[in-house]
């Protein structure tokens, strides 16, 4: 590996991906909620659950997660925990869809509000599938 290669971690874990790693203690597990959805990472291990209730069109109304996750899959979390009141399973695939192909360098990014927090990540392609989690248990738990 040469020195160019070598990238140092304090540019992928800024102040502000650290910041939504904790404030993801917001959107605290809750049992009560009646669908739920875990998702695994392949590659690193990390783990997300995540609870959730939709209203009477489909769009999520609550949330709760539980993540076992480096801080990058911490934030991307938290990005999507924030932005995930009024989603439809379909906004939710559809991102999920736009986040795959902006992590592989084949797209924009995501129109997701936050997702912006973890672009220093996209160089980071260890870090990707935690980055995927909170969409992947969603749709699981949207079935």
């Amino acid at each position: 590996m040469t020195a160019q290669t070598v990238r140092p971690a304090r540019t992928l874990y800024t102040p502000e991906i650290l910041g939504a790693a904790t404030a993801l203690a917001n959107f605290a597990w809750d049992d009560g909620l009646p669908l739920k959805g875990d998702a695994r990472s392949r590659r690193c291990g990390s783990t997300l659950s995540l609870g959730l209730s939709l209203d009477g069109e489909g769009r999520i109304d609550a949330l709760g997660l539980r993540a076992h996750a480096c801080a990058i899959g911490q934030a991307a979390a938290y990005a999507f925990a924030n932005a995930a009141k009024g989603q439809t399973r379909s906004k939710v695939a559809a991102a999920r869809t736009a986040l795959a192909e902006w992590l592989a360098g084949e797209g924009a990014m995501p129109e997701w509000p936050g997702i912006a927090l973890v672009e220093p990540a996209l160089g980071y392609p260890a870090r990707h599938d935690a980055i995927m989690l909170a969409w992947d248990a969603a749709l699981a738990a949207m079935g």
